[in-house]
């Protein structure tokens, strides 16, 4: 699946700093050596992640109302929100505030070239964790998990996990008797166009109106999925062919 690249400035890591504030408080702070969070905002605006300390603010007070931190944050919003925590909860929800901070560091490290001593020394399977958040597509993926059911096609439905098998769609929908393909894509944005791998198109093609395409739309606010019965038929497509070069390593022939 993929999400276009069009994004609130530094979105990501906003969203990142506003759940550690909102998830562990004042111990999120004191993993990058300050005691107070004012100085710590004063360091996000420095280093150009933020343009006032407001916006810092903001971007917690949108994660306090999922957190029990005896702050009410947004609570007025209700869940309008909710998927950009359920997207980090997805990924780095069992971290603890030290291991969670690691995933901040790399981050400011990789995209803001902000010296960190430690960065050097975070474990290995954290800093594959953080590649994770790298992955487009996976907040739109999420989003249609916790959402699905209020699709009046699939609201009776049973879904089933199909993305680690690669065979052109994320996930089976079983409304009995039917077994429906959803794909899912993404869009920051309330429009932009979306592409259909190889795998996909034929096999959109071979089940026709049981292949659903969900487009999961604006992203950056408020979510939207529409959905596409049978997209070949009812969207046009034009072919872009793509050649990937891939890089093996082979041993010498041993005898094992």
């Amino acid at each position: 699946m993929k999400t276009d690249s069009s994004k609130h400035n530094n979105y990501e890591i906003l969203n990142l700093i506003g759940y550690g504030l909102a998830k562990f408080d004042d111990t999120f702070i004191k993993q990058f050596d300050f005691k107070h969070k004012s100085a710590f905002y004063n360091y996000i605006i420095e280093n150009k992640i933020a343009e006032s300390v407001g916006t810092v603010k903001n971007r917690q007070d949108l994660f306090d109302p999922f957190f029990d931190n005896g702050r009410k944050g947004w609570w007025q919003k209700g869940d309008a929100y909710i998927h950009r925590k359920l997207l980090i909860d997805n990924l780095f929800g069992t971290l603890n505030v030290s291991e969670f901070s690691n995933i901040v560091k790399i981050y400011l490290t990789e995209n803001f070239k902000i010296k960190i001593d430690e960065v050097a020394d975070i474990n290995p399977i954290l800093k594959s964790k953080f590649k994770q958040l790298q992955i487009t597509g996976q907040e739109a993926e999420i989003y249609f998990l916790n959402n699905y059911k209020s699709i009046s096609i699939f609201e009776n439905g049973k879904i089933e996990d199909a993305r680690l098998f690669g065979d052109g769609y994320d996930f089976q929908i079983e409304v009995s008797p039917i077994f429906y393909l959803a794909e899912v894509k993404g869009i920051r944005m309330n429009s932009g166009s979306i592409r259909l791998t190889q795998n996909e198109f034929l096999k959109a093609k071979e089940y026709k109106e049981k292949y659903i395409l969900s487009v999961v739309c604006n992203l950056n606010e408020i979510p939207k999925i529409t959905i596409i019965e049978n997209p070949l038929k009812n969207l046009n497509f034009s072919i872009k062919e793509i050649i990937n070069k891939q890089i093996n390593y082979h041993s010498e022939h041993i005898k094992w």
